[in-house]
């Protein structure tokens, strides 16, 4: 049973008459947990009492918990009540109050020890850890597992419902024209690079993939484990260099592209360069294979069509993912594609190896969508990534002019590069030494030793809102230190 917790929180009252908003309530409480009245797992009055005890709605309270919940001040138990996160142990106001321009104080020996599980993890890719308590997705699984489940294994496209809508979100959300016939169901943007090598594989002889440079790494392993070359792109203006895809004389069978949110540097392939590449794509009769990465989180820049939705030809495959919108540990994710000989293709593999995804996980997915559940969380995660966001690009004066940080345009991650300095390796070994995790740039080229500039690439989304400004303090740090 919930339990109504007493109001045991000293806030300050206002300095006017006006009723404290969703925006100053939680400005407000994020003081007090910062300040020390309450230490990590205590509870926090329920939403209706400390409505009743500020003079706002109960409307009011539940959106600020909501909104310190994806911070990471506080966990919302339901059924239970909201206590205060373990993240703040130990976390104190003074931490941020001193000047923007003072050093951190210095850390004595005993403090660098070897990295540990419980360090803040700041590798690029990971969302927030918190959506195993969205209380949809509860119900959807829920209702997904309830009753007698199917004594035959889920069709190799995936079911029915979740292939519609699917396909009903990339209409409405990418234009994309589709229907549920153009989707099949993967675990992942992996597993669907890895049916479009097997149904792009010729009959005989070496083919090719082309790959950006610097790219994913882990996409280049699976290209290269299937038998094809991954053949290294060099990245311009935004993304792909489409003049010397152009110019490769490699027999390529397509092009796998990061148009939304080019990975790791950042960036938007102009519309003109996407036109570019769907003309190379019909005159090569090769394929595009467009992972919209990130696309679901924009800050400000209004979206670009995805090239699927230019393409009046049938050469785009589209790869999507609920790793990062949702949470990886479900492994689900879909391809589009609407050239029938290649999807026939596709299913043919599919069938061979057997469905990836549980029927359960599909199924819950399904009425994730249907209930509306999806709109609401990528709205509600989408601003605690623009917040986190922020608090990044807040940081950036931390850091001296030889230190570019970029790749905030989207997604859940950004790069800071130099021409002149210390390695990635020892920036990313100093900060591995204060269990910080970060990615040096090198790891996504196709030849990490012959590299123009140095770079670490580390993630926003997952650490809350105490860690990930830790985080950007220590790297700071450690780069003043160099």
């Amino acid at each position: 049973m919930r339990q109504a917790f007493p109001m045991n929180l000293v806030i300050a009252p206002q300095s006017d008459d006006a009723r404290l908003t969703r925006v100053a309530l939680a400005a407000r409480l994020r003081e007090i947990l910062l300040s020390g009245q309450l230490t990590a797992r205590d509870p926090l009055p329920s939403t209706r009492v400390l409505a009743r005890a500020v003079g706002v709605s109960r409307t009011t309270v539940v959106a600020a918990y909501e909104e310190l919940a994806g911070e990471g001040y506080v966990d919302m138990v339901p059924g239970s009540g909201t206590y205060v996160a373990e993240a703040l142990s130990g976390t104190t106001a003074p931490r941020f109050e001193r000047a923007a321009n003072a050093p951190d104080p210095p850390h004595p020996a005993s403090a660098r020890v070897p990295p540990v599980p419980s360090g803040i993890d700041m590798m690029p890719g990971s969302p927030s850890a918190h959506f195993d308590r969205n209380p949809d997705w509860a119900r959807a699984w829920k209702s997904a597992t309830a009753g007698t489940l199917p004594a035959v294994p889920p069709p190799a496209a995936g079911t029915p419902e979740l292939r519609e809508e699917i396909a009903q979100h990339l209409r409405a959300t990418r234009g994309v024209r589709c229907t549920a016939e153009n989707i099949v169901v993967t675990s992942g943007t992996n597993d669907g690079i890895a049916l479009l090598v097997h149904a792009l594989r010729p009959r005989s002889g070496k083919y090719s993939i082309a790959t950006e440079d610097p790219g994913y790494p882990s996409a280049r392993s699976v290209i290269a484990v299937l038998g094809a070359d991954p053949t290294p792109i060099p990245v311009s203006d935004g993304g792909i260099d489409v003049a010397h895809l152009r110019a490769c004389d490699d027999p390529i069978a397509a092009a796998l592209v990061t148009p939304s949110h080019q990975y790791p540097l950042g960036g938007r392939l102009p519309v003109a360069a996407r036109l570019e590449l769907l003309a190379w794509a019909r005159e090569r009769q090769a394929f595009i294979l467009e992972d919209d990465y990130d696309s679901e989180f924009r800050y400000g820049a209004p979206p670009l069509p995805s090239i699927a939705s230019l393409d009046e030809h049938h050469r785009v495959a589209l790869l999507g993912s609920y790793s990062k919108t949702l949470t990886p540990w479900l492994r689900c994710g879909y391809l589009f594609v609407n050239n029938a000989a290649l999807l026939e293709r596709i299913i043919t593999v599919r069938a061979a190896l057997g469905p990836s995804v549980s029927g359960a996980v599909q199924t819950a997915l399904a009425h994730f969508h249907a209930s509306g559940g999806l709109r609401r969380h990528l709205m509600r995660v989408g601003r605690v990534y623009a917040h986190r966001r922020a608090l990044v690009l807040n940081a950036a004066h931390q850091f001296q002019a030889k230190y570019r940080l970029s790749a905030l345009e989207g997604g859940l991650h950004a790069t800071i590069t130099w021409r002149s300095g210390p390695s990635a390796e020892t920036i990313v070994a100093e900060l591995a030494h204060r269990a910080i995790y970060a990615a040096p740039l090198h790891r996504y080229s196709h030849h990490p030793d012959a590299r123009e500039q140095e770079g670490i690439v580390f993630g926003y989304g997952a650490p809350s809102d105490t860690q990930l400004q830790r985080g950007i303090d220590a790297i700071a740090e450690v780069l003043r230190a160099h």
